[in-house]
């Protein structure tokens, strides 16, 4: 378990490495972990979602978000997205407006991550 305080904030780091985290099984365990830590956003490698995460037509990325967004977690998908983004204007738009808001953002990496929570 690899949690780190940045700007105050309790972050749960996901590894790269671990079972897809579109199963529920170990989205669930994942939930259990983020209570345990105490922790309030968890930072999740985009290898750890799936090839059909980016496909906005699959649900799967409705799933997981919305499962998170129910217990009260934020998340910050880490990994890039351009090339899926590039090849879907609702994905584009998905992405810009889940980066506008609080609970939902796709940034590159943890230092994107540090510098979005030290920003405010």
């Amino acid at each position: 378990m690899a949690v780190r305080e940045i700007a105050g904030v309790r972050v749960f780091v996901c590894p790269e490495a671990g079972p897809s985290l579109v199963e529920d099984r170990a989205l669930s365990g994942l939930i259990g972990e983020l209570y345990g830590a105490r922790a309030k956003l968890v930072a999740a490698p985009l290898a750890r979602l799936g090839p059909d995460f980016l496909r906005l037509s699959t649900g799967v990325a409705g799933h997981v978000l919305q499962k998170l967004v129910n217990y009260r977690f934020r998340i910050a998908v880490l990994g890039d997205v351009s090339a899926a983004a590039a090849g879907s204007q609702p994905l584009r738009d998905f992405i810009r407006e889940s980066n506008r808001g609080t609970t939902v953002w796709f940034l590159d990496d943890l230092a994107a991550l540090e510098a979005k929570l030290a920003s405010g």
